[in-house]
């Protein structure tokens, strides 16, 4: 006779996107990132079906239907899809508890808006299925996994951030990340009377994926020019500013920006941590401005809609700070606003925006949240 395992017959998880208020694409060269889990999510219904491998999954999102079968998985052709099948990928090389199930998924997290959509997906579903499964994974190793699927399955080279931000957030706090050690702080983040608003550009240039991977390479080649010049260990927590302008000429123009970057960018991170600590959110919002510079000019992910925004919005002394969030070439700006003046600004630079663009712009505020939880257990059924 089988042996006979007892799982829960429906589980329901909430998986948060996230903000990273200051610290971008330095989470993939050993830097710090100050993210915060959000109260933009996405809900997912799993239950068991009884089969070896066959699995369904349906958004609502994307009104669309995946099956999958686990011992031939394969990517797929909906970018949504890639996201599950290389969940499903990791799972069945790390265990060989995963079976057959269905899944339902609902979102308001905006996609494509630099909130992480795809780390909510991929951690909600890593985290639901070790619950249902009883796979005995920790936090760790679901945000690890997450970001092993999106390597494998995806084809983007994202750090770790987004999934850890999803995975371990808590309500009320942003956390600062060690990307080389992966120690992190959780640091209360009251900041009332302002709020952080959300700005959605609704545009997506479509070099945000290969770019992505070029900086990466850039960055990657640059490090590997310094620490070879002065024989140290190949990590940019070995560089000073100094070792960079030395090698500037070896480095070339593009190269010895994107050096400098991460290191000022890693500077400017470890300042906001202090500056939440102290409740200067003066300093806070000078430093978002600083990060918008050096990713403009410096990293040059940026793009017309973005700069349009951050430029915006130092005409209003109830801003302290502004900088486009997320990879780059579209998506969000993250604004530090007094909440009081919340309505009037987002109607005067809708319509500047509107006036300049012919898009529509989209917001909403966001506050630190909490990560990936269970909402619902129901009853355990028994199946073979």
């Amino acid at each position: 006779m089988k042996k006979k395992i007892s799982l829960n017959s429906e589980i329901k998880i909430i998986s948060p996107g996230r903000i990273n208020l200051i610290g971008e694409h330095v989470d993939y060269n050993d830097g710090y990132v100050l993210p915060a889990a959000i109260d933009k999510n996405i809900v997912m219904t799993l239950r068991a079906n009884g089969s070896k491998s066959r699995c369904t999954i349906k958004s609502k999102g994307f009104d669309s239907i995946l099956v999958a079968d686990l011992f031939s998985l394969r990517p797929g052709t909906e970018g949504w899809h890639n996201y599950v099948l290389g969940v499903l990928n990791e799972l069945q090389l790390l265990t060989r508890g995963l079976k057959g199930f269905e899944c339902e998924i609902q979102t308001n997290i905006p996609i494509g808006s630099g909130v992480s959509s795809s780390a909510a997906l991929e951690c909600g579903l890593a985290f639901g299925l070790n619950e249902l499964f009883k796979l005995g994974l920790d936090r760790w190793q679901i945000a690890k996994l997450g970001q092993r699927a999106e390597h494998n399955f995806v084809g983007t080279k994202c750090g770790i951030m987004d999934q850890f931000s999803s995975i371990m957030g808590k309500k009320d706090h942003s956390m600062l990340l060690d990307c080389k050690s992966l120690d992190f702080e959780y640091i209360p983040t009251f900041i009332d009377p302002y709020v952080i608003l959300i700005l959605n550009t609704n545009v997506a240039h479509n070099l945000a994926t290969s770019e992505y991977n070029t900086r990466r390479q850039e960055s990657a080649s640059g490090l590997k020019i310094i620490t070879d010049h002065f024989g140290i260990q190949n990590s940019f927590r070995n560089v000073s500013l100094d070792m960079i302008d030395e090698c500037k000429e070896e480095l070339g123009e593009i190269r010895y920006k994107r050096c400098r970057y991460i290191l000022e960018e890693n500077y400017r991170v470890l300042k906001a941590a202090e500056s939440l600590k102290k409740n200067d959110l003066k300093r806070l919002g000078e430093l978002l401005y600083a990060s918008h510079l050096g990713q403009r000019n410096m990293y040059e992910i940026s793009c017309e809609e973005l700069d349009f925004l951050v430029e915006f919005s130092k005409g209003f002394k109830e801003i302290l700070g502004s900088r486009m969030m997320g990879g780059g070439f579209g998506g969000c700006t993250l604004n530090l606003i007094h909440k009081d003046a919340l309505n009037e600004y987002v109607e005067r630079v809708s319509k500047a925006y509107m006036r300049n663009f012919k898009i529509k712009l989209s917001h909403f505020v966001s506050v630190p949240s909490q990560g990936t939880i269970i909402l619902k257990k129901d009853n355990e059924v028994r199946f073979e």
